[in-house]
């Protein structure tokens, strides 16, 4: 049985509520990997927010890098988390510039502007919603960032139909996210809890692409970077007998999921 975007919503949220209020720093788990420890980020960018707040993580890259924000930028993170991105952000944009975090978890919102308080940045804000319904103005950013995110939107494509209407022309859409180099057991797509852990969701890098050219973006350019098997065993321990290998072997499923550094342009009209 297909599983409905409904589901797949409250899944996603329920399993990073969970996992925020028991101060995990991944959405693999402790071991995972998604976290600064597994050096996504250069290490001198992490010394700029505290060790607990650079030690949560639910990403599989570095976007902030991949952006080459400027000063005086308006930045969007789809999918904001507990901040961290954003932070990064608000320290390359300055003073003059801002940054906006979306999430529909409201746990993460809490934490993120907790920490947004301890940092001491006047010009990050976060607001509570769905990236298929983004609640920011058209045309008004310059630069969306995101981190192993949008892999768990059960309609991708609408996320990037929203990506697109509040880029402004000639914005920059620079993103990490989990996609596949081959299919994935349907026993594995079925799984609400391989949803929540960035497996199931994650879609074949060419479809990927043709979401984002199919709404208008130009320029997409795609690095992949290959997890270690033990990456991929964290990232599916919890899925049981979902992963019950009818279709493909484990090794395939290895060689499948990978991260991909992904960047794209909205044509200036």
């Amino acid at each position: 049985m297909t599983q409905s975007p409904t589901s797949i919503h409250d899944t996603v949220r329920e399993h990073y509520a969970e996992r925020i209020k028991n101060s995990a720093v991944s959405c693999c788990g402790s071991d995972g990997c998604c976290t600064p420890e597994s050096n996504l980020y250069p290490v001198d960018l992490l010394t700029t927010v505290p060790s607990d707040v650079a030690g949560t993580s639910y990403g599989c890259g570095d976007p902030i890098t991949l952006a080459e924000l400027k000063p005086g930028q308006t930045v969007l993170d789809l999918g904001s988390g507990a901040g961290l991105d954003c932070f990064l952000a608000a320290q390359k944009v300055g003073e003059t510039g801002h940054v906006i975090g979306v999430d529909m978890t409201p746990e993460m919102i809490e934490r993120a502007e907790t920490n947004a308080k301890r940092v001491n940045l006047k010009n990050v804000e976060f607001r509570h919603g769905y990236l298929e319904n983004l609640p920011v103005e058209s045309n008004s950013i310059d630069v969306i960032i995101s981190n192993c995110v949008i892999n768990l939107s059960p309609d991708k494509e609408k996320v990037f139909h929203e990506a697109f209407r509040v880029l402004a022309p000639g914005g920059k859409l620079s993103v990490s996210d989990i996609v596949t180099n081959g299919p994935l057991p349907h026993a594995v797509k079925q799984s609400l809890s391989a949803w929540a852990g960035c497996v199931a969701g994650a879609v074949e890098a060419d479809d990927y692409i043709g979401m984002m050219k199919s709404v208008g973006f130009t320029d997409v350019a795609v690095t992949p970077v290959f997890f270690d098997k033990e990456t991929v065993d964290a990232a599916l321990a919890d899925m049981g007998d979902a992963l019950d290998l009818q279709t493909i072997s484990r090794d395939d499923v290895y060689k499948a999921i990978y991260s991909a550094k992904i960047t794209a342009y909205k044509p200036v009209q």
